[in-house]
Formats: C-alpha cells, structure tokens, sequence
C-alpha cells in the first residue's frame, strides 16, 4: 500500500508539491512529509508565470486576494522581448487570444489576408492583453450577462517565489503535512526491488516511506545519485548555463508584463513586484565571463541593488526518466529549462497533475511509470523547440554567441514546425502542447519570420466581410482596454 509519502526538498516545487498532495489526499489514509535542510537553501528565483497558474491555485481554493498579498504580487499580461530580433527592435508575446477564430480557423490567417490587402499591419491592435500592456493598464473582467461582446483579459502573476513557498508551506501544514528540518546523508533502499525505503538524516534519523518525489534541486539526490535516471543535455541547441541574479528597488510605473532584453551574451530579465524588481542575467559562459555578466546586469537595473549578485550554474536538458521505482523528480531535478517563457513553474504544475492523475494504491504500475516519463519528456521537449526559436531567429550576428545560435542546427521538430509557418501562417501544434499558435505567432513574427500564405478558407468571405470583422474586432478590443485602469493603481487599491 502507499500510504507514506515522503517529499525531499521545499522551495516553490517541494511545497508546491506538498500542498496539492495535501488537498487531494487529506482525510484518506496517506501522511505526507517533507523533508528540507535551511543550510541548503533555493533556488528561487523564478517570480513570473502564465496564466494555468490560476487552476493550479484554484484547485486548492486560495483565494487570488490572500495570494498575491503574501506573495507581493502584481499581475502579467504577457513578455516583452527587446534586441532579440535585431538591437533595436522590440514586439511582445501577449496571453490571450488574438482576434477571434472563424469558419473553424485562427484568426490569424484572416489577419494575413488583411495585410496583404492593405490592411493594418500590427496584428496585436487585435489582442487585449497587448494593447492593455502597451498602456500599462490592467483589472479583471467581470463576468458579462448575455452574450459575450468584449474580449477577455487573461492574465499571469510576477511573485516572490520564496513568499510563494513560505505561503504554500503555511497551507500544507495546516492539512497535516509534516516538515522535517535536515539534511540526507543517505539513502535506504530494498535489496531485491531497488525501491526506496528511508532516508538518513544527518544526526542519525530516519524518514521511511512508500513513496518518494524528488525537489532536491539541480543535485537531483534520488533521481540521479540514487537511480543514476541520466540526463539528456539539450545545451547544443540552449547554450546559456550561468545566471546572475540581483533585486533592485522599483521605480517608474509598474508595468502589467514581464521584460527580456537581449544582450551580448544572453537575455536579462525585469520582473516587477509590488515591494522590488526582480533581475538576472542569464548567459553562456564560453563568451563572457561572471564578473563581466556581473557588471553587464548591474549597470542595466532601472533603480538601486537591494542584495549582493548571486550566481547559479545549470545544464540545460531533462531527465531521461522522471519516475524511477518509487521515486518522482519534480522541478529542478526532473530537467531545466532557461526562464526565457516563464515555464519553470508550470512545468512543476504539469508534474504535480500527472502525479494525481496516476497516484498509485497498493503497487506501483509500470505502464502508468512509463506512460508518466514519456508525457513529461514531450512537456519539456514541447517547451525547448519554441525556446530555441527565439534564439535561431534572429538577424543579430553583432557578437560569438549571436553568431552561434544565429548558424546551430535546429531540431528536425522545430524545423518542420518553421517550414510550415513560413508556408501558411500556422505550426500544427499538437492538442496538449503548452504554446498555442497564437503564442507561436506572435515569437516567429516578432522574430522575423513573414508566412508566404494562409489558410484557404480566409478565401471564402468577401473583401467588404472581412474589413467588417476586422472593424468589429478591433474596436471591440479598443473598448475593452479604455475601461481598464493603470495596473499601478488596481494593485494599490486592492492589495497595498
């Protein structure tokens, strides 16, 4: 029977993971435990997300009010990229949908059709999020009676990943998760199954469990020190594998949106939270060194250094296999991702629901531990190609690591993905894939990539139907944002 589950690590995917098991599990026979040393410490700094991070507060019923005052939250529209096609350039990647899909196709291949006609050439003057975002304007949208005239506004967070844990903590705790302050010094397994069965702590005690999941981190202590899981390196097509990270104090206007600039050597990050700015530099340190990386993200902060830089070391890639025996990774030691879309959360989301999804009873099932590693590899492996195509689009040839992702060869998987957008306007994403095509859409434009054509049911309605959707989309989306206020003052008013 499971009925122990032991969970090594704390940070955002230990207590992540604690809460939702805790939600789900209590009031049955199973006792959670969670295991964390203080003297290790965590990562912690991925603070922005995408919006499925709603379900996953939602399914725990917090309330969104608790929630971003414990964790100083403000609210994200979308990311906004600076120098990544060319020094210079700026486009944005919203949430949201752009226009409104017709005749069983995106709207985006009626936006082309209008552009070549002559029509207007910005295509996010048809999305919410963005023209919101250009006008650092934010709110809810109420739920309208009657039939929908106005577009959503669909939103994420920028947090304090280390409030997030500590609020999550408060959360499990209070449903019968029990945390053990230590560190492992080793690991008990059974001799004929391999399985899992304690962990020693450093003072002599023993943790003994059913089932055990992984958030020890990069170290990966039971996935790879114990299981030897393997790890397949993804830095030939991702090469950044340093980040310095600092807080600054906020100043101007604070904006609804993520910002990523690209520099010489990488990408810095502004994360605005409602007490600070959270920024880092995350760059390849086989073209520039950590005291240059140093310098590069201190003299490009918009207000004072709050804390000392630190530094993080990764490799960029996933675990072969995320379910060994009876042990899970989650986060960090399940595979890594550059914080270039803000995944790195809802990746640990996705673990934690399959983990549900699949929780075992009395044995452990080998098809649901194969069917788990291959859903979680197609999660991270989804995230890489559009990862990569920020990069391998691009015009910039200013610097050695430009030139490098400018030349790399591509997965055959992205290849084929750009071939028929250049075609077509579309990527043929698959149903589960965490980035639709609207997300795609607005990267490859924004990157460069023109589309040849479109799909040829735009064909089919007459040049004066068009211009009236069009119309009718656009001011629709105009009235909408003219009755959102600053996201400055919504978050003053309601949370500070």
């Amino acid at each position: 029977m499971i009925n122990r589950v032991v969970v090594l690590g704390g940070g955002t995917a230990g207590w992540m993971t604690a809460a939702a098991l805790a939600k789900s599990l209590s009031g049955g026979p199973v006792s959670i435990t969670l295991v964390e040393s203080e003297a290790i410490g965590t990562v912690g700094v991925g603070e922005a997300t995408i919006p499925p991070i709603m379900i996953y507060n939602n399914a725990l019923g917090i309330s969104e009010a608790e929630f971003v005052r414990a964790t100083k939250a403000t609210f994200k529209l979308g990311i906004e990229f600076a120098n990544w096609k060319r020094k210079g350039v700026s486009y944005f990647h919203p949430f949201g949908m752009i226009g409104s899909d017709m005749d069983g196709i995106s709207f985006m291949h009626y936006w082309l059709r209008w552009r070549k006609n002559g029509g207007a050439a910005d295509f996010l003057n048809f999305n919410a999020e963005a023209c919101a975002a250009r006008e650092k304007k934010f709110a809810w949208v109420e739920e309208e009676p009657g039939p929908k005239m106005l577009p959503d506004v669909n939103y994420a967070y920028h947090f304090d990943a280390g409030l997030y844990a500590k609020f999550l903590r408060e959360f499990a705790e209070a449903r019968g998760v029990q945390r053990i302050e230590g560190a492992v010094c080793d690991v008990a397994q059974n001799p004929d199954s391999g399985d899992i069965t304690s962990l020693t702590l450093e003072g002599g005690r023993r943790i003994e469990g059913d089932l055990f999941i992984d958030c020890s981190g990069f170290r990966g202590l039971l996935i790879e020190k114990t299981y030897n899981a393997g790890y397949e390196d993804w830095s030939h097509w991702l090469p950044v594998d340093s980040a310095v990270a600092v807080p600054s104090a906020s100043s101007g206007e604070l904006l609804p949106y993520t910002r990523s600039i690209a520099h010489e050597a990488g990408w810095q990050w502004r994360i605005p939270l409602q007490h600070r700015v959270g920024n880092g530099y995350v760059y390849c340190s086989k073209y520039i060194t950590d005291d240059m990386a140093r310098s590069v993200l201190l003299n490009n902060l918009d207000g004072e250094a709050l804390a000392e830089p630190r530094y993080l070391r990764f490799k960029t890639g996933v675990r072969k296999k995320s379910w060994v025996n009876n042990c899970i990774a989650v986060g960090l030691s399940a595979g890594f991702l550059e914080p270039l879309e803000s995944t790195s959360i809802h990746l640990i989301q996705r673990a934690i629901h399959k983990i549900l999804a699949m929780f075992p009873r009395r044995t452990i099932q080998p098809c649901l531990v194969e069917r788990f590693n291959q859903e979680m590899y197609q999660e991270y492996d989804e995230v890489k190609d559009f990862l990569i195509a920020h990069y391998a689009i691009t015009e910039r040839d200013d610097s050695p690591f430009w030139q490098y992702v400018r030349n790399m060869a591509v997965p055959d998987s992205l290849r084929q993905k750009l071939e028929v957008f250049k075609e077509r306007g579309e990527v043929l994403i698959n149903k589960h894939d965490m980035f639709r095509e609207t997300s795609w859409f607005s990267v490859l434009m924004g990157q460069g990539v023109e589309p040849e054509g479109y799909h040829p049911v735009a064909d089919t309605i007459s040049d004066e139907q068009l211009r009236m959707r069009m119309t009718h989309i656009r001011h629709a989306v105009e009235k909408r944002v003219s009755m959102l206020p600053k996201h400055g003052d919504f978050v003053k008013k309601h949370y500070m």
